[in-house]
Parts: C-alpha cells; structure tokens; sequence
C-alpha cells in the first residue's frame, strides 16, 4: 500500500477555503475596529493646540541670552559719560613716560575699595585717591607700562573721569617685562591711530583698546566698537606697524 498522503475531495476544499475566507474577514474587521479604537484613544491624549512641545521657555533661551547680553552692552555704553580716548589721557598721565597698552570699559566689581598687594611706589597697598563708584557702575581699568615694561593698572570713574584707583601689576614676572617692550618697540601705530582705522570699519562707542600679539605672531591692536543703537560688537584687528586692518568681525550675540 503506498504511504503516500492522499488529497481531500474538492468539495472538502471548497468548504475549507470559503471557512478561511470567512475568518480572514472576521479578522480584518477585528483589525480595523482596533485600528480606529487606537486612533481614537490617540486623539484624545494629544495637546489641543498640538503646539505645546514646539513653545520656547520665555528664560534661558539662546535668543532671550542673545538679547541680554546685547542690552547690557548698550546700557554700559549709554552710562558712560567719559570717552576712551579722555580715559586713555588721564592713565597715561598717572605713569611718568608711560605708554597705553589695554584699555577696557567694565562694570565696577563690588570688591573695588578692596587693597590688593602692589603699588606705583612698591607698597603693599594700592593708591586710592577717590572713592570708588558704586558697584555695577561703569569704569575704565587701563594697563599703562613703563620704558622697562612694568605695568601699571589705573581704574578710572567712566562717569566723573577721576581716578580711583592706581596700582602696579603684581604678578609680571622679567618675561612678561621683556614681553611688553618687545611689542612696544615693534608698534609704530598709537593707540589713537589704531582706533580712527578701527572707526573707519565700524561705527559705533570704543570699548576696548589692547595691544596684543597673533597668531602670525604679528603685534596688532584689537579694537572693540559698540552700536549703540542694536549692541552689536565688532572687533578689529589692526596691524600695529603700519595701521592697516587685518580682520573685523561682529558679535552680534
């Protein structure tokens, strides 16, 4: 007898088939019954608006920072009563033979009337001849340096233009000296110069005056120009040899 298994009836088959096809109908409208239940349900957790995860955090934001930073800067400059280059004169004239070398417009740091060590006359406590203005308030912190290249801090009232404070930088080591006059003797631009080719890119306040060196080991003058109207800050860089502008660039954060 061959083992082989034998095939049903067609009837059997027909009856087979319209059964499944009965089942994968009942199936499909399961599936589908289900399917719109889910979407239901869906629908019913989601946000009215559908907005909600997209909203920004009114604090914290890179716009609300941008912002921020920019309407300090304005309002920095707006309190500002005295100019960088009346500033720049009035330090100049604290070191005898003195020459500028960074002028920075700030905010007075609470700790102003504090007496850290150094001195013009080497005691260890620095020269106050005014009061200090008041914390938050704007001021001009100058590093004027001497022939040898000793520097000398001057903090001056942007408001009143009196000197407040005088010291000499304690922490300059003899490199640091001969770091200083190799530069000086290397810049053939004043500061005065380096900011009216500074001005002729970038309109706007000064607020910052540095004598620096770059990466192409070139001794340059960074100028930093405020608008006063949006806060933007546009830093050039001026070759300090031949007062010509190598780069600019505006922070507009």
């Amino acid at each position: 007898m061959s083992s082989a298994r034998r095939l049903p009836p067609l009837r059997s088959l027909a009856m087979t088939g319209a059964l499944g096809a009965s089942v994968l109908l009942l199936a499909a409208c399961t599936n589908a019954d289900t399917t719109r239940s889910s979407v239901a349900e869906a629908a019913q957790t989601e946000s009215p608006s559908g907005t909600d995860t997209a909203s920004a955090s009114p604090s914290g934001s890179p716009s609300a920072s941008m912002d921020e930073d920019k309407t300090q800067r304005k309002d920095l400059v707006s309190a500002t009563k005295v100019t960088w280059d009346k500033a720049a004169d009035t330090a100049v004239k604290e070191v005898p033979e003195g020459k500028l070398v960074d002028l920075e417009l700030k905010r007075t740091e609470a700790d102003a009337t504090a007496s850290p060590s150094g001195s013009p006359t080497g005691s260890p406590s620095p020269s106050m001849p005014n009061p200090a203005p008041s914390a938050g308030s704007p001021e001009w912190e100058a590093k004027v340096a001497q022939s040898d290249g000793t520097l000398h801090r001057i903090d001056i009232d942007a408001v009143n233009g009196k000197v407040f404070r005088t010291m000499v930088d304690p922490d300059q080591d003899p490199d640091d000296k001969t770091q200083i006059t190799g530069w000086l003797d290397k810049a053939k631009q004043t500061p005065q110069q380096a900011v009216k080719a500074a001005t002729a890119k970038a309109k706007g306040t000064v607020t910052h005056v540095e004598l620096d060196e770059n990466d192409d080991q070139q001794v340059v003058w960074d100028v930093d120009v405020v608008d006063k109207g949006n806060g933007n800050k546009t830093s050039v860089v001026v070759d300090a040899a031949n007062g010509k502008v190598l780069s600019q660039k505006t922070d507009t954060d």
